[in-house]
């Protein structure tokens, strides 16, 4: 039988952390087949530069080197670049450059930390070593990092084929309507600001290992969101058999969409195995990782809000342009994907939204935690509360006024965006009440009195998930009940720190009526499964654990049509409960164990891991489903030194019915200390001049510690959907979504009784004081 808190919507502790606290977890870099060899890069100092030479004699003549690789190398065998078509348009109307990524750079480098040669040899040392011999002759060339500064006159081109460094322009909305709209309003809120720059900075660096089987067959090891996209990734690139290629992924230490696709690392680490016939590992530290993890956000934003003089919005205008980086790929469209969360929670009729892809000499961006959702939220919340502060109005009344209401939906926002459901009042109710806003006045008075200023940000964050919003992907599961009472899930999901192998555990349990000790999990290999759709999009139980819980219900099919055999009744007649096949009406019955005996003895003939009662399924939702909430975020600022502490936080959140309470809690909890993150200190900086990173390592690229992050108080009020068998909304990127604007907002109103109007994140001390010292002079 299942216990109480083994069924779903109870609290259950994650049953994979024992493994991981206790130093069993099974990682990328645990792959050590005999014979191993490693890979290191020789990578590019300057972020543009022509490649004169590679004189690479001198590490041939290394100790323990197997091989030196070049573009030459790569060339000779086949596929030297990743293609990366992108069907998008100038502004012209012409189409966007093409930007292939160089597995490794031949003629030019257009980015700091571009591989141009790879040493493969018997230790990590001496890779290391003959790397450093590998003698590289560079002409330097003019570079570019920040995107406005890219769009000005005479800034070096990255790519021939864009010479005003414009990759696509891409237009949405009723901009004629809009521009009305906004000259004959009562009010126009004006704000140019932006989100900076961040790096996805996972627990575990990356690791691929790819090691030739005595058949010819690889396998890859990765840590890896999505080992299906590695697959599909080499087999498409390298003309390779898939049934000649395996990858597997196992723990993974984070992830957070920048491990997502197939890298030039990985695919480099399997032609390196291929050719020599020999396993090859690739480990990135953390010094590597900041000049070669995909790195993310990095948008400038000019946006206009038009009001009535009622305050009722009317129109929003934006324009984004989006620092993609030196190549342009599908991985840059996450701000376009995404951009109908600047409709907000909010009845706005208008809105148009122009986004800029601009080429800059820096590492390319790809989705992290949020992707586009956070920028398109802070949008709109921040004009919001800009609007509020110009207008004389309470920043939390001019939101309620603007709502959605309940009985509204289905609503079919201003941009792009069409909403199944949601309460969004009851929402800001509850974050208010849970945040005592009506007591915020005394507490601002209090702090002034120690010398402090303190703020109150508000956030109605509401984002997509389980999409794309415009191709929403299915996702595979397999279920089988052996012989001898295992239970084994096969799962297209990728945990990747969600903790899907308790909550997939709670919902199969449950559904099955057997203790969570005769589950068993799998996931990330591509054996398992012919496709699946990985970890990305908060889809892990709105499509993946929906997918879980119809393999479930094939399995009890497939276990009625056995045991009405034998039981010598008809299916109609089968009623399954807690684990047992019954006759309706009588006692007879044969249990779940018994079946699995009967559907095993049926097919000896199939592999160990198939034999048993056997359940499989596809779900592809109709739809995407949209989490949303309200996040209030309270702080105080020192105004002697800028420093700013986080006192208080609330998150509502409606993210639909709930599998796992306390796995909910941890997904909030990760999000907003990232969002905090971002929002307080988290920022990669490269010299304007010479474009050398000035942030790489975590003495200066700061991460929020356990101090900087204060208790957050968390309430769920779930509004179901129809979207999917569970009534799941998602909950993996809410609370970064909401975090971000939320404390910008609470420091920016902390600041606004000095005359700060706005400040860009991070909000340093240093950046803080210096605001604060330049309003004082004004």
């Amino acid at each position: 039988m299942t216990a109480d808190y083994e069924k779903p919507g109870r609290p259950m502790r994650r049953r994979e952390d024992v493994r991981l606290v206790s130093g069993a977890g099974l990682f990328a870099a645990d792959a050590r087949p005999p014979g191993l060899c490693h890979l290191v890069f020789v990578r590019s100092p300057h972020a543009a530069a022509r490649i004169e030479r590679i004189d690479r004699q001198a590490a041939r003549a290394m100790p323990g080197v197997v091989g030196v690789f070049t573009a030459e190398d790569l060339a000779a065998d086949g596929p030297t670049e990743i293609p990366a078509a992108v069907d998008m348009k100038r502004p012209d109307g012409s189409k966007a450059p093409s930007t292939p990524r160089p597995l490794l750079s031949q003629g030019a480098v257009r980015h700091l930390g571009e591989p141009v040669a790879m040493v493969v040899a018997t230790s990590p040392v001496a890779a290391l070593d003959a790397a450093e011999q590998v003698a590289v002759d560079y002409d330097p060339l003019p570079a570019v990092t920040d995107a406005r500064a890219a769009l000005g006159s005479g800034a070096p081109a990255v790519w021939a084929e864009a010479p005003d460094n414009i990759a696509f322009h891409w237009k949405h909305g009723a901009h004629d309507a809009v521009a009305k709209a906004i000259a004959g309003a009562a009010h126009v809120t004006r704000l140019d600001y932006s989100i900076s720059r961040v790096s996805a900075a996972p627990m575990e660096p990356r690791v691929t290992v790819a090691e030739p089987g005595a058949d010819g067959r690889i396998t890859v090891h990765a840590s890896t969101q999505n080992p299906y996209q590695i697959r599909d990734g080499l087999t498409k690139l390298f003309n390779h058999p898939a049934d000649r290629l395996r990858v597997v992924a196992t723990d993974v230490g984070g992830s957070f969409g920048m491990k997502a696709g197939l890298s030039r690392e990985d695919a480099l680490v399997f032609w390196a195995a291929r050719r020599l016939g020999r396993p090859v590992r690739w480990q990135c530290d953390r010094s590597e990782a900041f000049l070669c993890d995909d790195q993310a956000r990095d948008v400038h934003f000019q946006a206009a809000l038009a009001l009535d003089a009622e305050g009722t919005f009317l129109a929003v205008q934006a324009r984004y342009d989006v620092n993609i980086g030196a190549y342009l790929s599908g991985r840059s469209m996450g701000p376009i994907t995404n951009v109908g969360g600047i409709a907000g929670v909010y009845r706005t009729p208008l809105i148009a939204v122009d986004v800029y892809g601009v080429l800059t000499n820096l590492i390319p961006t790809s989705p992290y935690r949020g992707a586009g959702r956070p920028d398109a939220t802070y949008v709109i919340e921040r004009l919001i509360d800009v609007a509020a502060r110009e207008m004389g109005i309470d920043p939390i009344a001019l939101r309620r006024r603007n709502l959605i209401p309940a009985d509204a939906m289905p609503f079919q926002t201003g941009l792009i965006f069409k909403y199944d459901c949601g309460d969004f009042r009851a929402n800001m109710d509850a974050a208010a009440r849970r945040a005592d806003t009506a007591g915020f006045a005394a507490r601002r008075a209090e702090a002034a009195k120690r010398g402090r200023l303190r703020g109150l940000g508000v956030c109605n964050p509401i984002e997509v998930a389980g999409g794309p919003f415009n191709k929403v992907l299915p996702d595979n599961a397999r279920l089988v009940v052996r012989a001898d009472g295992s239970v084994h899930l096969y799962t297209g999901a990728m945990s990747v720190g969600q903790g899907l192998e308790t909550s997939f555990a709670q919902i199969v349990s449950a559904r099955l009526g057997i203790p969570v000790e005769q589950f068993f999990y799998h996931q990330g290999d591509t054996d398992n499964l012919a496709n699946a759709r990985g970890s990305g999009g908060s889809s892990g139980l709105c499509v993946s654990g929906s997918a879980v819980a119809l393999a479930v219900d094939a399995t009890i099919d497939a276990g009625r049509k056995l045991a009405a055999d034998h039981l010598e009744t008809a299916v109609a007649d089968i009623e399954f409960a807690a684990g047992r096949f019954t006759v309706a009406g009588t006692d007879r019955a044969a249990s779940l164990v018994e079946v699995a005996r009967l559907a095993a003895e049926a097919a000896p003939d199939l592999p160990q891991s198939e034999q048993g009662l056997n359940g499989k399924a596809n779900f592809q939702p109709p739809n995407v489903t949209f989490p949303n909430g309200c996040h209030i975020c309270e702080v105080e600022v020192d105004p002697e030194t800028g420093t700013v502490e986080v006192i208080g936080y609330v998150s509502i959140e409606d993210i639909g019915d709930v599998v796992n309470p306390m796995l909910v809690h941890g997904q909030i909890h990760g999000g907003v200390a990232q969002g905090m993150g971002q929002a307080l200190m988290e920022r990669i900086v490269n010299d304007p001049g010479s474009a050398q990173l000035l942030t790489g390592s975590f003495m200066d690229y700061a991460i929020p510690r356990a101090t900087d992050i204060p208790p957050i108080t968390i309430e769920m009020r779930s509004v179901p959907t129809n979207v999917n068998t569970l009534g799941a909304k998602g909950v993996g990127e809410a609370g970064t979504v909401g975090a971000i604007a939320a404390t910008m907002n609470a420091i920016c109103d902390a600041l606004a009784p000095l005359g700060v109007r706005h400040l860009d994140m991070p909000a340093t001390p240093e950046r803080v004081w210096a605001a604060i010292q330049a309003a004082r002079r004004a």
